[in-house]
Formats: C-alpha cells, sequence, structure tokens
C-alpha cells in the first residue's frame, strides 16, 4: 500500500510589519488591549502592487527546493484562498505559469480558514490511490484585502502570508488522518458580505461576531481534534505537536487544556503573524521545523476552525 507524506515545506510572509502600536493610530485600541484579548503583537501586510499568487509562488520554490523537487515533476496544484487575485481563473492555474510545470490539472478551493486541512484532505486521497505521485498544497491570504482598518473587531486579527507544501508518495504512513465538518447555518457570523454574485458592489470587508464564533471554535476543535485522533488509532498523550489554527491565543489555550495537552507540546506563532487563515498551520509547521521541534516518527495534530463555519483536523506521522 502507498501513503501520502509532506516531504517539503516553504512559506512566505511580507516585509511589511503593521505593529499593535501602528494600530492604535488607526482605531480605538492599544497594544496592551490586544496582546491580552489576541495574543498578537505584529503581523505582516503585502504591497499593493503584489497579489496572492506572488505569495504562494515564493512559498512554492521554498517547498520545491525543500523537498529537492522539479516543478516538471509535481502532477497537480491545489491552492487554498479567500483571497484570489481573480474571481476567475484560479491562483493555481496563475501558479501552474509562474512554476512553468506541465500542463497538470490547478484548481482553488475556498473553505476559510480552514481551507488547507480540506486541500490536503483531497492530496491524500489522490496520492494513496495512486492518481498522482507529487502534488503541491498551498494555504495563501492577502487578508488586508478584505479587511477595514477602522473596524476594531477585526484589524486586530488578521496578517497576510502563504505556505506549501509538496506531497508524494511514501513507503510509510505520513497522513494518519483527516477530519473534516461544517455548519452553514453560522455562515453570517464570519463572512464577507458583498463582492459575490448575490452583492456584487456590497461590503466587501470581513465582518465577525467574535463572542460567537470564540465559543463555537473552541468546542468545535476540542470534539473535531478527538476525532481525528482516534481515526488515526492514537490517545492525545501520543501527540508529541500540537498545531492549532493561529486564530486568537485565548482560543488556542482553551482547546490545548481541553486535549489536556501540555503547553511545551503546543506551537504558537500567533505574535508575530496575527491570523493568516488558510497559510496559519503551514506557517507554523514551517517554523517548528526549523525550530527542530518535530522529530521523525512524531504525531502531529493540526485543527482549524473557521468561516463557513467549516473545520478540519488531521494527524501526521512526520
Amino acid at each position: 500500500m502507498s501513503y501520502a507524506k509532506i516531504t517539503g515545506t516553504g512559506i512566505y510572509v511580507p516585509d511589511k510589519l503593521l505593529t499593535n502600536e501602528d494600530l492604535e493610530s488607526l482605531v480605538d485600541t492599544s497594544d496592551e488591549w490586544i496582546k491580552a484579548r489576541t495574543g498578537i503583537s505584529e503581523r505582516r501586510l503585502l504591497d499593493s502592487d503584489k497579489s496572492t499568487s506572488d505569495m504562494c509562488y515564493e512559498a512554492c520554490i521554498g517547498a520545491l527546493n525543500n523537498s529537492n523537487t522539479d516543478p516538471k515533476d509535481i502532477d497537480g496544484i491545489i491552492v487554498a484562498t479567500v483571497t484570489p487575485d481573480y474571481i476567475t481563473p484560479s491562483v493555481a492555474c496563475l501558479l501552474q505559469d509562474k512554476l512553468q510545470t506541465r500542463n497538470i490539472f490547478a484548481f482553488d478551493l475556498s473553505a476559510g480558514c480552514s481551507g488547507f486541512i480540506y486541500c490536503l484532505n483531497i492530496a491524500k486521497a489522490l496520492v494513496e490511490n495512486g492518481q498522482s505521485k507529487k502534488l503541491l498544497v498551498v494555504g495563501a491570504e492577502y487578508l488586508s484585502s478584505i479587511v477595514d482598518y477602522k473596524d476594531r473587531g477585526t484589524c486586530i486579527l488578521f496578517g497576510d502570508g502563504a505556505g506549501a507544501v509538496v506531497i508524494e508518495t511514501s513507503n510509510e504512513p505520513g497522513i494518519l488522518s483527516v477530519c473534516l465538518g461544517s455548519s452553514g447555518k453560522e455562515a453570517e457570523l464570519l463572512y464577507v458580505p458583498g463582492g459575490g454574485a448575490k452583492d456584487i458592489n456590497g461590503y466587501r470587508f470581513l465582518k465577525m461576531e467574535g463572542k460567537e464564533v470564540f465559543k463555537e471554535a473552541v468546542k468545535v476543535i476540542q470534539s473535531n481534534s478527538l476525532e481525528a485522533i482516534n481515526a488515526a488509532n492514537l490517545k492525545p498523550s501520543d501527540i508529541d505537536l500540537f498545531i492549532p489554527h493561529q486564530a486568537n491565543m485565548r482560543i488556542i489555550e482553551a482547546a490545548r487544556e481541553r486535549l489536556d495537552l501540555p503547553l511545551e507540546k503546543c506551537f504558537v506563532n500567533i505574535d508575530k503573524y496575527g491570523n493568516t487563515s488558510s497559510a496559519s498551520v503551514l506557517i507554523a509547521l514551517h517554523e517548528a521545523l526549523k525550530e527542530s521541534k518535530i522529530k521523525k516518527g512524531d504525531n502531529i495534530l493540526f485543527s482549524v476552525f473557521g468561516a463557513g463555519f467549516a473545520w478540519g483536523s488531521a494527524v501526521l506521522r512526520w
């Protein structure tokens, strides 16, 4: 039996910083207030002459180099994003051209912050059933393009960035389980009202009911994480590193405590980047590897919750 395994990672984060002190001049807030409620100190903003596909390209080059993979050997590209360059064509198609791959399949997937986990599940299936040998999976967001910097409830949270992984056939287990879910009845608790066919000229910035999102996120991350752990035939105590969605430090802490995982088993970098949506766990994974927080044979837990509501958790063996 063939398995699917991550063999390379890459990220791109813009150079431009937006600090909590910078936000004090835009809205009624303070560095102390933001840190206490979110754990965020700064976030990155993409220059206006760049786009989501530019970030994707840089992250993919990193992942390809990290796995010693030639772009011509890639069989498909899957991009998770809610901030594409255009309504159509997809970012993935633009990326296929930028990377100069063969004429492989390429498509985008929109599942909010959970997009990468959804893409991971598709890649796992394609590799394990033999349809693909090597895939590029990307999560990238230009969230500053859909953030209202007059809205204190959202502008303090979000940043821009991209992450990519190469997923390929392996003789040993890699992606052990992926468990997904959704609940569309809460769609308007976290959404962008305008810009779609329903209201093309409407308010095209993120709107969020923070308290309601917080309550659901904590509850769902716990149950969905346990579902993925059980599907991998493991126990919570078998998890070596928990990489949660970097949305809010209070959500991360509440989820970690509910899973009864010690602090040293939880990777956090929200202070540097804020919430980068579908890029979040990819950026965290790459940094955890760079910091030698992961070794061969470790069991890694991802868990993400976001707009839709849509959520997903995955267990990997490194």
